[in-house]
């Protein structure tokens, strides 16, 4: 895979990531009963949705111009990168096996991301 391909691919695994967070967001600020209005005046959840749109826009991009089997292993990074956001930004707890396991992700990525 081309390194500008990477990079992007790297972009769009980002964005997902931070949908999470936002989405988490969203349902924090949801009122305890909840009504399809509430879900419209969500701030955090438009947000969420369209970096959802623009990410999935850019991931069909990516497919364009990447093999499947090169690109999809980037998508792992997500299980690192999101409880790292949580933790920073969100203040959830970050285990060292989170940590771990995301290593061997990235190790699977790399391994996977050569051609």
């Amino acid at each position: 895979m081309q390194i500008t391909l990477a990079i992007y691919t790297l972009i769009c695994v980002l964005g997902i990531s931070v949908g999470q967070l936002l989405f988490k967001k969203a349902a924090v600020a949801l009122p305890a009963v909840f009504s399809f209005s509430s879900l419209l005046q969500n701030g955090w959840l438009i947000t969420a949705l369209a970096l959802y749109g623009i990410t999935t826009l850019g991931w069909i991009w990516i497919l364009r111009h990447a093999p499947l089997h090169l690109a999809y292993p980037f998508m792992g990074l997500a299980f690192l990168i999101v409880p790292t956001l949580a933790w920073a930004f969100l203040g959830e707890p970050l285990h060292w096996r989170t940590l771990a396991g995301g290593a061997l992700i990235m190790a699977g990525v790399a391994l996977a991301a050569q051609s």
